[in-house]
């Protein structure tokens, strides 16, 4: 009883190869009898150096369904797409598609038989513009082509998606969140039968991503099949038909996912309860909000290097024993107003004032020596040093510092016992200090470092993403350490594209468009409407704006 029969068709098919997408929804497709799985893992296993990544995986993919797979971070997921994909190989185990056994040797043979795959990490080439990035290996390339015509055809593929990039940018210049959406164009462009989509919505606001929900409708309404990966477990309880966990490596359950609740997927992913709760409420013994703010910026500009504006007339107070949240879609100002107030991009003019001292010119060694902790947008690039040890990574921000060192000498015994002191804080285990840092999982990494960054942030953190990228379990602790550092005094500027994060954890939202500020709101006072409109370029009346920016 696995056959799908096409229910109605609205519009003759179009191409996403053409750029053109469906104009109409066709309507799903619905289970029959008879029909194979369009994609069949059989007892997949993957096997790294000491590591189970898959043990004998089973998954079953129909064509016209959304299939979610969910798990922790480190659960093999991305192994097993990658195994789908031709990046791996299995040690054990078959894939099937259209009732054939196949063999990817590569990701060219995968995206011949018709799967793609949107990666976490970006498969992007910085050098070359969004347009080439579309465009390079494509078969509807046209051989003679101006760069022009490259770029009105990404807009338009952009605009049929409403995934707005800007065609001509170089890819290196571009925010995490803007790279994901090139990505997001570059395999829709290519008659994908088989979309995988690795946290696809991470950085996208709630209309966005309701256009592409509504784009991977139209997608499988057709015959084709999504594999939809994401933490986000209300989202997948809206977009999916099935959902599949993997725990350790293995499969644990496939389930329709009208039969699922949140509770029940958190409790299938890590293997016990998760209480998710309102995070804004403090505990008897929390430090109060300052009167006076610890941060200031007063009417900051940043230019990038050809004198355009990054940050316009950026003005915010954050105060010591506050979240402050920073809402905004990706490559609005977000990352150059962390670069700015860590001391990471001169500014052009404005003040930028901690505990009332102006600290304007200050650099980034500065900044972490006067209290003020960073937690990057991209933690491998920006917060590590992937192939230096653990202990290295755990420990270079108090490198020069007591009892790591002592006046020119450095202590390696103490150095080591630090990073275990960290790592233990992280709840992170360690099998070797020694070994690189690449070699832990993403939300390792980001744990270790949010601990690292709080151990130096005395006056200020700021936190931009912290849980992108990271399973149920790890966003809920990564929220409490956010949480810590606000109950013991500090100010917390918190950086995120998750509405719902930034009303779970915020005591005041403001919201960047442009590299300007819109607005601040009391986060008790606003709902998402107000933030989305905001977020989509409509300024807050300035009376409401100024007294929500700084007033406690």
């Amino acid at each position: 009883m696995n056959d799908f029969v096409p229910v109605h068709h609205a519009s003759s098919e179009h191409r996403y190869g053409g750029v053109e997408v469906p104009s109409s929804s066709p309507g799903r497709y619905e289970p029959g009898s008879g029909a194979p799985p369009l994609v069949l893992l059989k007892g997949i296993s993957k096997y790294f150096p000491g590591v189970v990544a898959n043990q004998d995986v089973d998954l079953d993919v129909m064509a016209g369904e959304i299939h979610a797979l969910l798990g922790e971070n480190g659960a093999g997921k991305s192994t097993l797409m990658n195994i789908l994909t031709g990046i791996y190989q299995p040690d054990a185990g078959e894939i099937v598609v259209d009732g054939y056994a196949k063999r990817f040797a590569s990701p060219v043979d995968a995206i011949s038989a018709g799967i793609g795959m949107v990666h976490q990490h970006f498969k992007l080439v910085t050098a070359f513009t969004v347009a080439e990035n579309i465009h390079l290996g494509w078969s509807e390339t046209p051989k003679r082509i101006g760069s022009s015509v490259l770029e009105a055809r990404t807009a338009a593929l952009a605009e049929k998606l409403n995934l707005a990039v800007r065609p001509s940018a170089r890819v290196a210049d571009l925010s995490t969140g803007e790279q994901q959406r090139v990505e997001i164009l570059r395999v829709l462009a290519r008659n994908a039968r088989v979309l995988i989509l690795d946290e696809p919505t991470a950085v996208l606001t709630p209309a966005e991503a309701r256009e592409l929900f509504k784009a991977l409708k139209q997608f499988v309404s057709r015959g084709n099949a999504v594999v939809f990966i994401s933490h986000k477990l209300d989202e997948v309880l809206e977009i999916s038909d099935r959902i599949t966990v993997l725990r350790g490596g293995r499969k644990v359950a496939t389930e329709k996912t009208a039969d699922c609740s949140e509770k029940m997927l958190a409790r299938l992913m890590v293997g016990r309860e998760i209480v998710l709760s309102n995070l804004r409420a403090r505990q008897p013994g929390a430090a109060g909000i300052s009167a006076e703010p610890v941060l200031s910026l007063k009417s900051v500009v940043a230019r990038d290097d050809v004198g355009g504006i990054l940050l316009d007339e950026v003005s915010l107070d954050i105060h010591a024993g506050e979240i402050l949240g920073i809402a905004g879609v990706a490559g609005n100002g977000q990352k150059e107003l962390t670069q700015a107030v860590t001391g990471l991009r001169p500014i052009h003019s404005g003040q930028i004032l901690l505990g009332g001292k102006d600290i304007t010119t200050a650099g980034a060694v500065d900044y972490a020596k006067f209290g003020v902790g960073h937690i990057p947008e991209d933690r491998l690039h920006s917060g590590l040093a992937p192939a230096l040890s653990i202990t290295d990574n755990a420990i270079i921000r108090e490198y020069a510092s007591a009892p790591v060192s002592k006046g020119l000498a450095f202590r390696p015994r103490l150095a080591a016992a630090l990073a275990r002191t960290i790592a233990e804080a992280a709840s992170v285990a360690v099998p070797d200090f020694g070994m690189p840092m690449r070699n832990l999982s993403g939300g390792n990494q980001q744990r270790l470092v949010a601990r690292r960054e709080m151990r130096i942030a005395s006056k200020v953190l700021i936190a931009a993403y912290p849980s992108r990228g990271l399973d149920v379990g790890a966003i809920n602790t990564m929220m409490h350490y956010l949480v810590e550092l606000r109950d013991a005094g500090v100010g917390v500027l918190f950086i995120s594209e998750e509405l719902e994060e930034l009303f779970n954890l915020s005591d005041r939202i403001a919201v960047m468009f442009h590299g300007r500020i819109m607005g601040a709101v009391e986060t008790a006072s606003t709902d998402i409407e107000e933030i989305g409109l905001m977020m989509g370029g409509q300024m807050r009346s300035s009376a409401g704006a100024q007294a929500a920016a700084g007033k406690h």
